[in-house]
């Protein structure tokens, strides 16, 4: 009686409603299908958009890491290519010499590095920020290390590398009487300590007997020169404006200790090729350590590649919400010297310029993380201590010879250190950009940039010097 005539819209819709659904799974086809042609679409356009003048652009701006690439792809072959001539050692210390003088020219500078960008990072900073700061990185550093023991000890108890590996001869290493673990903490404490800042740049505590008789051995005590820059650069920002001038030294020496780093990268891929070249050549009866200690190598490299590739840039993105392959790809130079050099203190100068000029990390950042970092952030030591000591208490009474393995994991720990302390800078500058902030508004920011110094530094090729007289207002 009241029904009502079907209008022209309700028979479209009753139309709509008979008509079968379409699968869920043709429709996930038919988006993959459009976002592939958008893909492709966008992809031709690039290619139709590469012209001379960018391929240039490209080659300018990756220049020192397509050599250091191509240094270590032909660093390898000449290694491998040289090993069936049965080297002396002495041809094989000539032959790396190249490689040599790279190390010496990057040890020289890490030390000036790290006490003028600790002592310019902290002054730049008031006591709050840089607490802020050091709390983070802590806390950063204790994590990953946590995550890197772990992945370690799960990698080894699923591989078992010391299964299998008894057949080898036992030999009594002696009565060897370990140090206590309260005399390895106690010389941690002395090297906070340094009784002399001189004696520290090329000495450190270690007890070496059964008696605890403090010494010390060579090496730089990186620690103690850590803590007193730490002290020193927070003394220098809380006297205001009495320590400018203290600020203005370190900044300029940091600058001038980045200059000469500007100059070394350019011999660095050539080192770089005669270091790997040389280590390769270097190594003997790869047959043998590959058969006796193939698999706790291969338990090494697999946690490192796991905990460098996923967990790190994971937790990068987990933080900063941003792609962590890209911040990865400006470090890929400071990790191929990493890699050719086995020193995440070498590799300081070139981790500096990469994350600065390459990923822009904030200064005050850099130079505060980098040199802690370098010093006590190790992930890769802590995942290969973790997999050694499972893996001698699955030999039980096997000798092995460790130093046979040496080229090869330690290189990869080292990258994995200096990836780890990189990816810490990003983080830490992430969560600090709110007191970073604050402290560029208040105007207390005493890294100044290149135009604004009131000093000039280096004239640099493309500068223009207006100036009459050669001398060097302050």
């Amino acid at each position: 009686m009241n029904e009502k005539p079907p209008t022209s819209a309700s028979l479209f819709l009753n139309e709509d409603a008979d008509k079968p659904p379409v699968p869920e799974r043709v429709d996930l086809r038919r988006r993959l299908r459009r976002a592939m042609e958008r893909k492709a679409s966008s992809m031709k356009e690039r290619i139709g958009s590469i012209s001379r003048d960018s391929v240039k652009g490209f080659l300018k701006r990756n220049l020192f890491v397509l050599f250091t690439v191509a240094a270590v792809a032909l660093g390898v072959i000449l290694g491998f290519a040289l090993r069936p001539h049965n080297l002396s050692l002495r041809e094989i210390k000539y032959f790396a010499f190249p490689g040599e003088l790279l190390m010496r020219m990057l040890q020289m500078l890490v030390l000036p590095l790290i006490v003028s960008s600790l002592v310019t990072g902290i002054s730049s900073l008031d006591s709050k920020a840089s607490g802020k700061m050091g709390v983070r990185a802590v806390i950063y550093y204790m994590v990953t290390t946590l995550i890197a023991v772990f992945i370690g000890i799960v990698i080894v108890i699923i591989i078992r590398p010391g299964k299998g590996s008894r057949d080898s001869p036992v030999t009594n290493s002696g009565n060897i009487e370990p140090v206590q673990a309260a005399d390895a903490f106690l010389d941690l404490i002395r090297n906070m300590f340094p009784p002399n800042l001189v004696e520290a740049c090329f000495k450190q505590e270690t007890v070496e007997e059964t008696v605890p008789v403090s010494g010390s051995s060579a090496g730089v005590n990186a620690l103690g020169l850590v803590v007193f820059s730490m002290c020193f650069g927070l003394v220098i920002g809380n006297m205001k404006q009495q320590g400018q001038a203290l600020r203005d030294f370190f900044d300029c020496l940091n600058e001038a200790i980045m200059r000469l780093v500007a100059i070394i990268i350019w011999y660095a891929p050539l080192g770089i090729l005669f270091l790997i070249a040389g280590k390769i050549v270097e190594m003997k009866d790869l047959a043998e350590v590959g058969s006796q200690l193939g698999m706790y190598t291969v338990s090494v490299i697999v946690g490192l590649l796991i905990h460098g590739l996923f967990v790190l840039p994971l937790l990068y993105f987990l933080v900063t919400r941003r792609n962590p392959y890209t911040f990865i790809g400006g470090l890929l130079q400071a990790l191929i010297t990493a890699l050719g050099t086995s020193s995440s203190s070498a590799t300081l100068p070139i981790t500096f310029r990469c994350l600065e000029e390459n990923n822009h990390v904030d200064k005050r950042v850099t130079r505060f993380v980098l040199p802690v970092g370098a010093t006590i952030n190790m992930d890769g030591t802590a995942l290969y201590e973790a997999v050694a000591a499972i893996f001698i208490a699955q030999v039980n009474d096997m000798d092995l010879n460790f130093g046979q393995i040496l080229t090869i994991r330690d290189r990869l720990r080292t990258t994995t250190n200096v990836l780890g302390d990189s990816l810490g800078a990003g983080i830490v500058e992430h969560l600090s950009r709110g007191e970073l902030q604050n402290q560029d508004a208040e105007g207390h920011n005493s890294v100044i940039e290149e135009n604004e110094k009131p000093y000039q530094l280096i004239c640099q090729e493309n500068d223009s010097i207006n100036h009459h007289n050669s001398e060097t207002t302050m």
